[in-house]
């Protein structure tokens, strides 16, 4: 069955029976894809953080390893790293169904349709599809990292959706209130953290902040370990703070390096270590929100 190959109608008489193709139950569930490269990019962190770099995105592309014909660090997820010099405006529309933003340094602006967020470094926030700038309001260059589900829609073959509802804003402020309350607790049995999640008014049902990625904030006290553990989704990871960290990743040690990205395959196993005397963070975007909805996230603690 499978020598057949593809096969096209013997009897098309129009264009459309033409661009018909047959497949069988031999050959039809049998494609191959690479594996999604796992470790550290550190390279664009460095780019980004240059004292002479220019206004401009410096993405974490894997698209050549991938086989993907456009930017992805992920099958369904990119994240880039943004820099605005003083006084400078960076655009920020996207063919994505939003965006997620973390501040590593600077302050600024960011214009989306009639709303305006101020944001300063530790800060996070959501924009919806659609349009949007941002400024850099301080004296020097402000830096971000990103991540959009962009690799998912170019697949699907869609253009950019619109908006659910209004931008959403978390300042670091809120932010270290909440990891302070989430520390105060005793962590229930079986979870895999402590962590704080986002999520908005508009996707609260779903604990999600964009109805395919996740995001939270993963924090280890000092000499702790987070157990290895696995799960369907991919997970983008922004190093925010540690010293000695890494993490192992289908049993390939990755150290951190400042606001490095670290790149976990779906299915990988992995776990994050803290051999440092302070509490690591690090924020975690990933694809979990379509896991979730098809029910097959797959979380699983090897340890």
């Amino acid at each position: 069955m499978s020598a057949l190959g593809v096969r096209r109608a013997r009897h098309a008489s129009t264009d459309a029976q033409r661009r018909g193709r047959f497949f069988n139950s031999a050959n039809a569930f049998n494609v191959k894809l690479p594996p999604v490269p796992a470790g550290i990019h550190a390279e664009p962190a460095r780019q980004a953080l240059a004292a002479d770099a220019p206004t401009g995105y410096v993405p974490c592309d894997q698209s050549a390893a991938l086989a993907c014909p456009w930017p992805a660090t992920t099958p369904f997820m990119l994240a880039r790293y943004a820099r605005v010099r003083p006084g400078e405006r960076l655009e920020a529309d996207f063919v994505a169904s939003g965006s997620l933003w973390y501040v590593i340094a600077g302050t600024g602006q960011a214009r989306c349709g009639d709303e305006t967020l101020a944001w300063s470094a530790g800060d996070i926030f959501h924009l919806p599809a659609g349009p949007a700038e941002l400024l850099a309001s301080g004296t020097t260059p402000a830096v971000l990292w990103l991540v959009t589900d962009e690799p998912l829609l170019a697949h699907l073959g869609l253009g950019t959706r619109p908006a659910r509802a209004g931008a959403v804003h978390f300042t670091a402020a809120d932010i270290a209130d909440e990891i302070d309350a989430l520390h105060r607790t005793v962590p229930d049995a079986g979870t895999s953290g402590m962590a704080v999640v986002f999520s908005s008014a508009a996707l609260e049902h779903t604990r999600n902040l964009m109805p395919g990625l996740t995001l939270s904030l993963n924090t280890l006290p000092p000499h702790r370990h987070q157990p290895a553990h696995r799960h369907n989704s991919a997970a983008l990871t922004l190093v925010i703070a540690g010293e000695d960290c890494h993490s192992r990743v289908d049993g390939v040690r990755c150290p951190w390096s400042p606001w490095a990205t670290l790149v976990t395959p779906p299915t990988a196993v992995h776990s994050h270590h803290n051999d440092g005397s302070r509490r690591a963070e690090f924020l975690i975007v990933q694809d979990g929100g379509l896991y979730y909805q098809a029910r097959t996230m797959g979380f699983q603690f090897m340890e």
